[in-house]
């Protein structure tokens, strides 16, 4: 038995309705500042314990300004959004051009970029920081589920 065949009629339909609600070039937006607190929960969380997000020493050592905010801690920014469209993600990429620090302001823009099959979407996401360089550039496919977001 396939998904399709799986789901309910009211859940197949709740997904078109979602999918049809999400046309190319449609945005959303979210930002935030990363503390020390988000660092040690999500190194405490997945095991990331790597010296450039926890030790100042080590730091101190390196070309970096300070501790550095772990990639999938910023890139976990577009799952608030998925989360608010019931967004079930394929695949994701990411592209890491600039690091973020703690005390960081960061921006999320993101986009529908394509309807792919069967529902899905292609959506693209630019990250940038309180002075507007880009510090992460992701692209990901999924579907849609429930779009609480977008009314």
């Amino acid at each position: 038995m396939s998904r399709d065949e799986r789901a309910s009629p009211d859940y197949r339909a709740r997904l078109e309705a979602a999918s049809a609600e999400l046309s190319p070039g449609r945005t959303f937006s979210y930002r935030r500042t990363f503390t020390d607190a988000d660092l040690a929960l999500f190194c405490g969380v997945t095991g990331d314990f790597n010296p450039l997000h926890l030790d100042d020493g080590y730091i101190a050592e390196s070309w970096f300004e300070r501790r550095l905010v772990p990639g999938l801690l910023t890139a976990s920014m577009v799952t608030h959004m998925g989360g608010l469209i019931g967004f079930i993600a394929r695949d994701m990429h990411f592209d890491f051009p600039a690091p973020v620090y703690i005390g960081d302001t960061v921006s999320c823009t993101m986009t529908v970029v394509e309807r792919a099959d069967r529902g899905a979407l292609v959506m693209e996401a630019s990250f940038r920081n309180q002075a507007g360089a880009e510090v992460l550039h992701a692209r990901f496919s999924g579907i849609p589920s429930d779009v609480r977001l977008a009314r």
